[in-house]
């Protein structure tokens, strides 16, 4: 394993796994942040399992460029993999990044699978980072 940024390691904390989590990721090419992933199987001890796997899963890293395809579907999909308290990282490239994707057609994907925005992580990566967690169903509004 190669020697970690304090950037990649100080986003992989914020993300809130720990040791023993199992961790998912789906949409890996060779351009994802590597330094990040290697901070993320550091912090829960093994590596992140692929897509094929059939592990229930307590959070997703979905890695999304604006070319890989509909992102409903994909977030859909990654929900499938998720224990009923699980989260989706979604990480884009950002602004003026090859890949780049608008907010505007995030935020209608994460509505439309029925999920919600619930955090993002900042950071010197060329990633942003949105914690996208299932939406809160049943709240009576007055």
């Amino acid at each position: 394993m190669t020697e970690v940024s304090g950037q990649a390691e100080a986003v992989a904390v914020r993300l809130g796994l720990k040791a023993g989590d199992v961790v998912g990721e789906i949409g890996y090419d060779d351009d994802v942040d590597h330094e990040l992933r290697e901070a993320v199987e550091s912090i829960i001890g093994s590596e992140l399992l692929d897509e094929d796997a059939d592990d229930v899963l307590d959070a997703v890293i979905l890695w999304w460029r604006e070319d890989d395809g509909d992102l409903t579907d994909a977030l859909v999909d990654a929900i499938t993999l998720l224990a009923d308290t699980g989260v989706i990282w979604l990480l884009t490239p950002k602004t003026g990044r090859p890949g780049y994707v608008e907010p505007s057609d995030i935020a209608e994907a994460t509505r439309t699978a029925g999920l919600a925005q619930t955090t993002t992580v900042p950071g010197g990566l060329p990633w942003m980072t949105a914690k996208l967690a299932r939406a809160k169903q049943g709240r009576i509004r007055r």
